[in-house]
Formats: structure tokens, C-alpha cells, sequence
């Protein structure tokens, strides 16, 4: 397939993969600007096209899959809050008018591995997705610079 790509095709998907790093400077410019490189120029070249749908459906993929991460993590922590201010940890008990308040912080009932297990979970997951967001994306501008399809591995095909 190589022999029938021009080098500005190449190059174009090529610049689209590496557009979806813009999210580090621009809010949602993992999105935005893809976007904008594909759709100007979709008509007029097909390995174009493909390799724009390619990276926003994996951008796309990989909000979806951050977002489930989050969504898992809330009920933890949210069951954790009453636990975190139960009068034995932050010592509220002892307030009254008489002492003002008193801050006393006694963790040797606050257990912190029983809510740092689903947020450590979810961080890991977090920092699993940003590696495979790096590292494919790196790939995907290579191997289509090379002239050759990529496909993401996660990748959920919402645009067709």
C-alpha cells in the first residue's frame, strides 16, 4: 500500500495520530483537532479518512473507559466519607462550648487501606490507559508515516 500514497497522505495521518497529544495543552484537543484534520480532509484522501476515525475512535475508547473507572470508584468512596468524619477519627465528640473545637486526630480506628484499595485500583487503571494512550499513539503516527494501517487494539469503532 505504500506505493500508492502519496508522502502528504502519509504525513496528514500521520499528524492526525500525533494531534490527539494536544489534550496536554488544550482542553479536549485530543478531540478537537483530529476532528478538524479529518474532516477537512476525508473526501479527498481514503488512508486519511481511515486513520482519522482510527485515532478519534480510540480517544473516544479511552474517555468511555476512564470514565467507567471513575463511575466503579465513586460508590467507595462516597461509603467512605461517614467513616472519614465518624466522631472516633477527627474526635468531634469532645466538642462542646466549653473547649471550643478540638482537633485530635486519632487514626487507630480509621483503617486507610480499607478506601485507598478502590482508589488505588482506579489510579493504576488511570495511569494503565495514559501509558496505552502514549505508546499506541506513538504508534499508530509511525506506522502511518510508514504508510501502513493501523488499528488500536481497544479501540470501540463508534465512527464508521
Amino acid at each position: 500500500m505504500t506505493e500508492t500514497l502519496s508522502k502528504h497522505e502519509k504525513n496528514l495521518a500521520a499528524v492526525i495520530h500525533a494531534s490527539t497529544f494536544s489534550k496536554y495543552f488544550i482542553p479536549f484537543g485530543n478531540f478537537l483537532l483530529p476532528l478538524i484534520l479529518w474532516t477537512a480532509n476525508k473526501k479527498n484522501h481514503d488512508f486519511v479518512d481511515q486513520n482519522g476515525k482510527q485515532a478519534l475512535n480510540f480517544q473516544i475508547s479511552l474517555l468511555l473507559y476512564s470514565i467507567i473507572l471513575g463511575i466503579f470508584t465513586i460508590p467507595f468512596f462516597i461509603g467512605i466519607i461517614p467513616e472519614i468524619f465518624h466522631l472516633g477519627n477527627f474526635n468531634f465528640a469532645s466538642f462542646n462550648e466549653f473547649n471550643g473545637l478540638n482537633f485530635d486526630f486519632d487514626f487507630h480506628p480509621f483503617q486507610l487501606g480499607k478506601w485507598l484499595w478502590p482508589l488505588g485500583i482506579a489510579g493504576a487503571g488511570q495511569l494503565g490507559l495514559f501509558l496505552v494512550n502514549i505508546v499506541y499513539t506513538i504508534l499508530a503516527t509511525i506506522r502511518t508515516s510508514e504508510g501502513i494501517d493501523f488499528k488500536y487494539p481497544i479501540s470501540i469503532p463508534f465512527i464508521k
